[in-house]
């Protein structure tokens, strides 16, 4: 596996999810699938949106609340940039930051990088699965986070220590049932350690719906 391709939220609510992406991240490559699978509490993992500047954080976070997203961490300045912290109405985390502490003008409506961020047990261990399964490492910072090299997707993928993506979220750590996640990756189908799925993205079904 050399690369990741599709990236699938399962939502109770695909329509009410649309109209949500529609006005929050319109044109982000994500897409939606109905389900009803059990899920409470922190889902172990969330999406991360890196932009240019502190008023690009601003106004998707602002979007995300107009449209019915509710705030886990307001956005404000920190040792690391400028972001905030929002969840979905379908349950998702979305994490929007900037490295950038003072504004150099309006928002640009750019989004650099869209990053999957896996929060799992064991950093390190699941950092060989996904080694032994083809992906390369671009990062890596001890057994804290990890960060795999896929330059030709439309996303990254990242892991995280559960409890510190949990902390660094503002959300409890505890959580039971489905990611409510699906990858698609030129590998698949297979599950890894923490229970993330992942399937061939050349076999997966069309999207109930894309953001």
């Amino acid at each position: 596996m050399t690369s990741t391709e599709t990236l699938t939220l399962e939502v109770a609510d695909t329509t009410a999810a649309h109209d949500f992406y529609a006005a929050f991240v319109p044109g982000t490559q994500v897409r939606l699938r109905a389900s009803q699978a059990p899920t409470t509490g922190f889902r172990g993992c969330a999406l991360s949106l890196t932009v240019p500047r502190p008023a690009d954080v601003d106004a998707l976070v602002g979007a995300a609340l107009a449209a019915g997203a509710t705030a886990l961490k307001p956005a404000s300045k920190s040792f690391w940039g400028y972001g905030g912290v929002v969840q979905a109405p379908d349950g998702t985390i979305w994490k929007v930051a900037t490295s950038a502490k003072r504004d150099s003008g309006p928002a640009t409506g750019r989004i650099d990088d869209l990053v999957l961020l896996l929060g799992v047990a064991d950093v390190a261990e699941s950092k060989r699965f996904y080694v032994a399964h083809g992906l390369a490492v671009a990062r890596s910072f001890g057994s804290k986070y990890v960060e795999f090299a896929t330059p030709s997707s439309p996303f990254k993928v990242a892991l995280y220590g559960r409890r510190a993506l949990a902390k660094d979220l503002g959300v409890p750590i505890d959580g039971t049932g489905s990611h409510r996640l699906v990858i698609g990756g030129d590998g698949g189908p297979f599950t890894d350690p923490d229970g993330f799925a992942w399937e061939a993205a050349a076999a997966a079904p069309a999207p109930t719906a894309t953001a």
